[in-house]
């Protein structure tokens, strides 16, 4: 097992903890930004469906995908992107073609209305994100973006690096949702 105890004194403790506490308050805020978005703090149809269309990002930016790779990739119960997959596909956001190598099997792709609707919610968060950041310097927003591009890189690099020690599938975490 991998001891993830960071040191516990000195001003690398510090900085480490707070960077921890400011990623939780962010985990929550972004909790509350879903609730509010979907109009539901629970688990109703709408905040379903909206977790449903987040599988279409990485379809729309992959292509073609088995429902079984889909889970992988975003880290899902299979069980849950089936359920997900029933919705989008109910919906006319997502089809299901013949996989060209194996015709029993089936691929996923994203329909034209599929591609509107990852338009809308990629507007809706681009303008929250213009929102929130309204008082920031175009150089502030570049280094806020680059370190935490880093931050992301480095955190998914450390994933994978714990799941192979342990000798897990690792798939690197779904970079645009």
């Amino acid at each position: 097992m991998t001891d993830l105890a960071p040191p516990t004194d000195g001003p690398r403790a510090d900085g480490d903890a707070s960077l921890s506490d400011q990623l939780v308050q962010l985990v929550r805020v972004m909790h509350v930004l879903k609730a509010q978005m979907t109009g539901t703090a629970g688990q109703g149809p709408d905040e379903r469906e909206r977790a449903a269309h987040v599988l279409l990002f990485p379809l729309t930016r992959l292509g073609p995908l088995r429902q079984g790779a889909l889970a992988e990739l975003v880290h899902a119960d299979p069980s849950t992107v089936s359920r997900h997959v029933t919705l989008l596909v109910e919906r006319g956001l997502v089809r299901r073609v013949a996989d060209e190598q194996d015709g029993r099997a089936s691929r996923l792709v994203v329909t034209p209305d599929g591609e509107r609707e990852v338009q809308k919610m990629r507007q809706e968060r681009d303008g929250l994100i213009a929102q929130a950041t309204t008082g920031w310097s175009p150089d502030e927003l570049a280094t806020f973006t680059r370190q935490l591009h880093r931050f992301v890189r480095d955190l998914t690099d450390h994933v994978s690096q714990l799941g192979a020690a342990a000798g897990g599938a690792v798939h690197p975490p779904e970079k645009d949702r």
